[in-house]
């Protein structure tokens, strides 16, 4: 039995990526014209396989010059509840974190309130740089009910916040949550080493423990160009 041959596309995506695993970001791949060549395919074909490969950042074109691989960027499934550390872990990246604030106060309204704690009940708050491969990606913000603060005495700069929880037997088990878009401040374009005024991704979620009762209200500010986030939709 004669094993069926892949859509060209795909061979010249498949040669691209196994190209990229063995480069560093900056390094030149093939142009249009040498895949064409290469591949005896049309420029129609070369630029269908390499556009998906810009789509994922993997890829970058130059108008003139030519195609370079680009710097990797994280990959975040926002369709799955996992923590910082396990989509890292996921991605074949290291997570790390630079606390920033670790800390017991008392609770904004709009934290009590999402929290379901009565006026100005204290709250654990945690402010971490979040890391990966030491490369700062995103700033994140949690506040979590005085219950659980415990968690300020783990190392959150190494260890998961999540895995403290579990700890406490807090499970974060279920997630709603906003996306939108930004410009960078002056303070987050310094701790995340990007232009002032460059995009930021902003998330906002309310996560619930195994009861269904709300357990973590947390903000969390990723440098646009170092983020994809994909999401699986169905009707």
């Amino acid at each position: 039995m004669t094993r069926k041959s892949i859509p060209r596309h795909q061979a010249v995506e498949r040669h691209l990526r196994s190209r990229i695993a063995n480069l560093r970001p900056g390094d030149a791949v093939e142009s249009d014209a040498e895949l064409s060549a290469l591949f005896d395919v049309s420029r129609m074909t070369v630029r269908q396989a390499t556009q998906r490969l810009v789509d994922e950042g993997l890829i970058y074109r130059v108008p003139g010059v030519g195609t370079f691989v680009a710097e990797p960027k994280v990959h975040r499934d926002i369709a799955r509840l996992r923590s910082f550390t396990e989509e890292m872990a996921g991605r074949g990246a290291l997570a790390r974190s630079r606390i920033l604030v670790a800390e017991l106060r008392t609770g904004t309204a709009d934290e009590v309130a999402a929290l379901h704690l009565a006026p100005r009940t204290k709250v654990t708050h945690v402010r971490r740089l979040r890391l990966a491969d030491d490369r700062p990606v995103a700033i994140e913000n949690v506040v979590l009910p005085m219950s659980c603060s415990a968690v300020l005495n783990e190392d959150l700069e190494r260890g998961s916040l999540h895995d403290a929880l579990r700890a406490l037997g807090e499970i974060p088990t279920s997630a709603t949550g906003t996306l939108i878009a930004i410009n960078a401040g002056g303070e987050d374009a310094k701790l995340l080493e990007i232009a002032p005024g460059a995009a930021l991704l902003v998330e906002e979620r309310l996560i619930l423990n195994q009861n269904g009762q709300p357990l973590e209200k947390t903000q969390t500010r990723y440098a646009g160009e170092e983020f994809v986030f994909h999401v699986t939709l169905a009707r």
